[in-house]
């Protein structure tokens, strides 16, 4: 990953620099490849990181499309602070860092705090861990 630097030089940003740079931004592009089409498909979607993972929540379950696709074909690409980076995705439901992407999207969106109950959608919607390739 580049970014150009004051005199114009390009710099590299290791992705833990570029996550924690960009943790804050309010969305990330999620591009992922059509199941049926093979088409590239982006939607805007909310985004936390643990600096070193991208993870998000389906509202929609498995309802939705980009959810649909990812499980057909894993490889994606991410969308974040003008850099695009490429990863693989996958549903967490049930796995380790199952609540960690919860409460992360739940703490950066909705304000939640530790001792807190999630919300319905915090608590409700699918998780997807994304793993980016480097």
């Amino acid at each position: 990953m580049h970014r150009r630097g004051g005199n114009g030089l390009r710099l590299l940003v290791t992705l833990a620099e570029l996550l924690d740079a960009h943790a804050a931004d309010a969305v990330c592009d999620l591009q992922t490849i059509g199941r049926t089409s093979g088409r590239r498909r982006t939607i805007e979607m909310w985004f936390a990181t643990d600096g070193e993972r991208i993870y998000l929540l389906a509202g929609g379950r498995d309802d939705a499309h980009w959810i649909r696709n990812l499980r057909a074909e894993p490889r994606v690409r991410v969308r974040i602070g003008g850099q695009t980076v490429e990863g693989t995705a996958r549903v967490i439901e049930g796995h380790a860092r199952d609540p960690l992407a919860r409460r992360l999207l739940a703490t950066k969106y909705q304000g939640w705090t530790e001792g807190d109950p999630l919300s319905s959608w915090a608590e409700g919607s699918l998780p997807v861990e994304v793993s980016i390739a480097g």
